[in-house]
C-alpha cells in the first residue's frame, strides 16, 4: 500500500505557530509537492532532513499547485524557512486528507533524524 504525502515550504514568520497549517493562520506556502508512495516519517520524513543536513538526493516528488488537494494523504509535512533562520519540519497525519490532522512532529532536521531515523550505524 503506498503511503502518499504533500510537502509544503512556508515562510517562518513571526506568529505563525509550527503545529499549525500555514494557510488560514497568517503564514504563505510558497511551493506543493506530491509523494505517491513511502510518505511516512521514517521514509520522506528523514529524506527530507537529510537533504537539508547533508545534501542528499529526493526521487519521486510531483510539482503541485499550492492549492491541489488530495482525499488521499496520510501525511502533511512543512519546511519552515526564511533568510538567516534555521530551517524546521513539520509533520501532520492527515488519515486521507483530513486538512487539520494531528502535528506528530515539529523540530529541526537533526531531531528529526533522531527520532525517526531507523539505521543510526551510517556515518552520519
Amino acid at each position: 500500500m503506498s503511503t502518499r504525502a504533500q510537502v509544503r515550504f512556508a515562510t517562518r514568520e513571526p506568529k505563525v505557530s509550527f503545529n499549525e497549517h500555514p494557510d488560514g493562520h497568517g503564514g504563505k506556502i510558497h511551493a506543493q509537492f506530491y509523494v505517491h508512495s513511502d510518505g511516512y516519517p521514517e521514509g520522506l520524513g528523514v529524506e527530507i532532513a537529510e537533504s537539508i543536513t547533508k545534501n542528499g538526493k529526493i526521487n519521486n516528488w510531483e510539482i503541485e499547485h499550492v492549492q491541489d488537494a488530495h482525499s488521499d494523504l496520510e501525511y502533511i509535512y512543512y519546511v519552515w524557512s526564511d533568510y538567516d533562520k534555521s530551517t524546521w519540519i513539520s509533520i501532520f497525519e492527515v488519515n486521507y486528507g483530513g486538512e487539520d490532522g494531528k502535528c506528530i512532529f515539529v523540530g529541526k532536521p537533526e531531531a528529526l533524524l533522531k527520532k525517526y531515523k531507523l539505521n543510526t550505524n551510517d556515518d552520519g
